[in-house]
């Protein structure tokens, strides 16, 4: 069954356009909005003007698991904090807990 013709059908050097449109998107907005990653970027000397092909994801930082606990509570999110509606918090299994946030217009989303 197909659910989205338009994304689901489309050939491979269409899906690749858009894919780079989206990285290049998602680049520029955490980019500006979220300082962790705006300076690990730096530290790498990417801008998100390099990024010109889906391979140049392999310039970007990896963030992992330690990073999100060191910028608590607030260094990853990409919202001003008027727009956050909900906080989340992983259990801290491992000893530190993880946190994400919520805007109003993602809350709604996926609920029936």
């Amino acid at each position: 069954m197909i659910w989205n013709p338009e994304y689901e059908c489309m050939d491979r050097a269409a899906l690749h356009q858009l894919q780079l449109r989206r990285l290049q998107m998602t680049t520029a907005w955490s980019y500006e909005r979220v300082p962790h990653f705006r300076a690990a970027m730096e530290e790498r000397g990417v801008r998100p003007r390099d990024i010109r092909a889906l391979d140049d994801v392999r310039r970007l930082p990896f963030t992992d698991e330690s990073a999100l606990r060191d910028t608590f509570p607030f260094g990853m999110f990409a919202l001003p904090l008027d727009e956050v509606v909900r906080v989340h918090s992983s259990s801290g299994a491992t000893g530190s807990r993880s946190w994400s946030a919520t805007r109003a217009a993602t809350s709604t989303r996926g609920r029936s």
